[in-house]
């Protein structure tokens, strides 16, 4: 054999076989990169997924105050305000629960007690009314009053003046709500009062402005009076919570 060619193979074959090894060990390395790569890939997908992923918050809006008080009242409690009359010009306000029950815009006060009256533990308003203290009949006043079930809310305001035809027994049933100013009450006072029927526990809701000549702002008739507040639920059994 050819010395020259078989040296010249050898040359030949060599190389080759270099060249598929280089290239083997090239593809692997590309191969593992490219598996690096792409597993680097889907983990900067995911941080990016977890970074750009919109988050929403729950806005919860904040409970208001009611009947223009300074604070929101506790769950188990209600709001009101009340004014009385002023003079025999302006008439009464009773607000409960941020809705005004009574005014002179909704035509459904009058002349001596406006009053409402509340349930203890829904709090719906179950009746309304204006007895009529200077020509109203004292019977069917005493009666009304006598009428409202134990344990409701009552919300009072006076307008002009309520003694005309105020009776003894008529404070008396005041004092039974928890009134401890009814009695002291006289002619062109104005009064105000929250309190609850039939408990005979003192109120901490009440307000007087006597009639006097020496401190009236309408000449005849004392200034007008507010009263507001929180007053709490009767839930169980006329126990207050």
């Amino acid at each position: 054999m050819n010395p020259l060619f078989h040296s010249t193979s050898e040359t030949t074959v060599l190389p080759l076989a270099a060249v598929i090894v280089v290239f083997l060990i090239t593809w692997a390395v590309s191969f593992n990169s490219f598996d690096v790569q792409e597993k680097a890939r889907n983990i900067l997908r995911f941080n990016k997924v977890n970074v750009t992923k919109p988050k929403f918050k729950t806005v919860t809006t904040a409970p208001k105050a009611k009947c223009g008080l300074s604070r929101v009242c506790p769950p188990d409690h209600f709001a009101f305000y009340i004014v009385s009359g002023a003079a025999n010009v302006v008439g009464p306000k009773i607000c409960f629960e941020g809705k005004i029950i009574m005014s002179t815009v909704k035509n459904n006060v009058g002349s001596g007690l406006n009053i409402v009256v509340v349930n203890e533990k829904l709090g719906d308003v179950e009746t309304i009314a204006y007895l009529n203290m200077k020509i109203g009949n004292a019977d069917d006043i005493l009666a009304y009053l006598k009428n409202i079930y134990p344990g409701m809310i009552v919300l009072v305001a006076s307008f002009d003046d309520v003694t005309a035809k105020m009776t003894d027994e008529m404070r008396e049933v005041f004092v039974g709500m928890g009134s401890t100013l009814i009695t002291s009450v006289k002619r062109r006072d104005n009064w105000v009062f929250a309190g609850r029927a039939g408990r005979d526990n003192k109120s901490l809701f009440e307000k007087q402005a006597a009639n006097d000549e020496s401190t009236n702002v309408y000449g005849d008739w004392p200034e007008a009076v507010e009263l507001s507040g929180c007053y709490p639920r009767n839930l169980t059994d006329g126990k207050v919570s």
